[in-house]
């Protein structure tokens, strides 16, 4: 559904009118099209204390932004890219301050800032009070910057390591693909899952699930829907699996990429079977987005409606997780990315069941993550969805949808493909050390962390 409040504040009638009322201006986002594939400007490096993780130089040169250092200034900065991995009291907060303070109102509408830093460390209790302040600061920084900003913190293995493991995330954070992710923070593995036949090094940066199999649940409409397009654009071999009842939409989305049909309820006994024999050669991506909303509130909620959302939206997750791990349907090298919601993380009024489907979601994710890179070499992420456009919002009230629309940093909802982006980003070959995490997709919603 279109959002006419954001085209009228594009208007000079509605941007008068917002700025006298003092109402939410929101910046339209720049996202990725092959018109469109990266950011316009220069990439501004800056560096906070004494670096201590090495390579970030090397990697900031392989995004395909052109790097100005601290000394340095651009005639227009696209992006900046703060490392903060050395911060490790709380003077040295100060160093934070004092390199952006001076640069983050020269950051272009729609800009990217990214803070490096490392994993808050038991053992010391001055650099761990440090690190954590630093999401403070993050969080803080993506809801007051404005424009079409956002702001994330990626903190990358300390003690010797290198950036090299977080080359995708930064790829993917520093990008147009990233538009509608603004607050999150990111932590990157030390130990990426070993080398599989299909985790070898990226043939085709365009293409980079070439020889991939992806099957994606729920791939009818929607973000599902998105999912199996982003994934199909990215070389992928898609397998679009949704319910029998809308077998000719999903052959409509099927026919349109070029992928697979599955017409199957992923409840049934069978499902993990009948996906293993639908892809012989092995799955690369498994995507597990199909969902339901059955929603009361819990005093009001019949048995039945409990019962089929977490059986949908969670049993069946488990349930065909464990059996395609176990069979070794999801070949090493693997990807498993699951749909979670960020009423998962806040709660939400009469989704009580949806709720806890989707916390039980993340549950999932981060417990099997460490355990599936070991013993299958497989990741295991999700993604959280705030306020998408779909049909089901639009379905929503006049007022609950405007308020879902602007309650965020971005004052704007998301598109499907801002979900399927992040989605890619997981599923990509090189993103080996990006593991057990939950990214959410709400444009910083006000709900939640």
């Amino acid at each position: 559904m279109a959002d006419r409040y954001l085209h009228l504040t594009g208007t000079a009638p509605g941007r008068f009118l917002t700025r006298r009322l003092g109402l939410p201006r929101p910046t339209p986002l720049l996202r990725w099209s092959p018109e469109i594939p990266r950011l316009d400007g220069a990439l501004l490096h800056l560096t906070a204390g004494v670096p201590a993780v090495a390579g970030v130089a090397e990697v900031l040169d392989r995004v395909g932004l052109p790097v100005v250092g601290g000394s340095g200034r651009a005639d227009r900065t696209a992006a900046i890219v703060l490392d903060a991995t050395g911060v490790a009291t709380a003077a040295g907060l100060g160093d934070v301050y004092a390199a952006l303070h001076p640069v983050v109102r020269s950051l272009a509408p729609g800009g990217r800032v990214v803070v490096l830093g490392t994993v808050p460390s038991p053992a010391d209790h001055h650099q761990a009070a440090a690190q954590q302040a630093l999401e403070g600061f993050v969080r803080s920084l993506a809801k007051e910057i404005g424009r079409g900003a956002t702001v994330q913190l990626v903190r990358v293995p300390g003690g010797g390591g290198t950036a090299e493991a977080a080359e995708s995330t930064l790829r993917f954070l520093l990008s147009p693909r990233s538009a509608y992710v603004s607050g999150q923070v990111i932590e990157i593995t030390a130990e990426a899952p070993g080398p599989g036949p299909v985790a070898d090094p990226l043939t085709d940066p365009a293409a980079p699930l070439t020889g991939r199999t992806a099957l994606v649940t729920g791939a009818a409409r929607g973000i599902g829907a998105a999912v199996a397009s982003v994934l199909a654009r990215d070389g992928a071999r898609v397998i679009a699996l949704d319910v029998p009842g809308v077998r000719e939409e999903l052959a409509r989305t099927a026919d349109r990429l070029g992928a697979t049909t599955l017409p199957l309820d992923i409840t049934a006994p069978d499902a993990a079977e009948r996906i293993a024999a639908a892809a012989p050669d092995g799955l690369g991506v498994l995507v597990h987005n199909a969902g339901i909303t059955r929603d009361r509130r819990l005093a009001n909620m019949p048995a039945g409606h409990w019962a089929s959302v977490i059986e949908v939206n969670l049993d069946s997750v488990l349930r065909t997780t464990d059996e395609l791990l176990k069979s070794g349907a999801l070949t090493r090298g693997g990807r498993i990315v699951a749909t979670a919601s960020i009423a998962g993380i806040a709660g939400n009024t009469g989704q009580t069941n949806y709720a806890a489907s989707k916390a039980g979601i993340i549950g999932l994710v981060r417990s099997l993550g460490p355990r599936a890179a070991a013993d299958h070499g497989v990741t295991v992420n999700a993604v959280a969805p705030g306020f998408i456009e779909t049909r089901m919002t639009a379905a929503v009230p006049l007022f609950i949808r405007e308020a879902g629309r602007r309650l965020n940093s971005l004052s704007q909802g998301g598109l499907p493909v801002d979900v399927a982006e992040a989605v890619a980003w997981f599923a990509r070959p090189d993103s080996a050390a990006v593991n057990g995490q939950v990214l959410r997709v709400c444009g910083q919603s006000l709900l939640g962390a």
